[in-house]
């Protein structure tokens, strides 16, 4: 006979560590695959549908059309009382920051980081005032912050947000030299600038002491296209615009 019963001996425990150690790897490889599984079937978890959100919005300037940026009319706070309307007369197919801003301003905003500058002009309910709207988009909330710290203070129009003017429309006559009076409004990646004069195009020396309501409105222009810009939805994983 061939069989040593020492050997045998010997035989046996190493049979039962190689069996243990398989049973061990199989556990921890199954114990790998059902966490594996569970990340990849789990929803997303709260701060993952947070930063989807933040996403969705920093998208918005480039993925929503136009006309839901700068809606075909926007209510405002009348002078005289009441809620009026502005009228939307005409989207600019431009969108390079530079383009958009006086010369001074160009090299402000380039270092913020600007993306693009969406336009629209927007007419008062009486058709006397017109209203250039632009939104700057920036990468984060720190380049729009920078942004509008460029900007002039008092409510000086330039250098500023250039004015946009349609030819064949009541606002042709708006240029440069028309422009009376400038605002901004900023939230989150988004920067709204607003420039304003009279339909007529008359320099703000040659309008005389204004009324101070009378570009009032275009504050609430500003406001409303800003918070539709910026306002929160409810997460919709599916939807192309998410990315949750």
């Amino acid at each position: 006979m061939n069989d040593v019963p020492g050997r045998r001996r010997r035989v046996w425990p190493a049979l039962v560590a190689a069996s243990v150690l398989t049973l061990a790897c199989a556990g921890v490889a199954g114990v790998a695959a059902g966490v594996a599984g569970a990340e990849l079937t789990r929803g997303p978890s709260a701060a993952e549908l947070r930063r989807a959100a933040a996403e969705e919005v920093a998208r918005r300037w480039r993925a929503w059309p136009a006309g839901r940026v700068f809606p075909e009319t926007v209510r405002y706070a009348a002078e005289q009382g009441g809620m009026e309307q502005a009228r939307r007369v005409g989207i600019s197919p431009r969108t390079a920051c530079d383009r958009a801003v006086d010369a001074a301003l160009r090299e402000p905003l380039r270092r913020a980081g600007c993306r693009a500058i969406l336009r629209a002009t927007y007419l008062d309910a009486l058709q006397g005032v017109v209203i250039t709207v632009g939104v700057a988009a920036f990468p984060d909330e720190a380049g729009g912050a920078a942004a509008m710290s460029a900007l002039p203070r008092g409510g000086r129009p330039a250098p500023g947000l250039r004015a946009l003017s349609f030819p064949g429309t009541v606002v042709d006559r708006f240029t440069a030299a028309g422009r009376q009076t400038s605002l901004a409004r900023k939230s989150g990646p988004y920067l709204v600038m607003v420039t304003a004069g009279q339909v007529d195009g008359r320099p703000a020396k040659a309008a005389g002491e204004q009324r101070p309501t009378m570009f009032a409105f275009a504050g609430d222009i500003a406001d409303r296209i800003l918070a539709g810009l910026t306002a929160p939805l409810p997460p919709d994983c599916a939807s192309r615009e998410w990315r949750c």
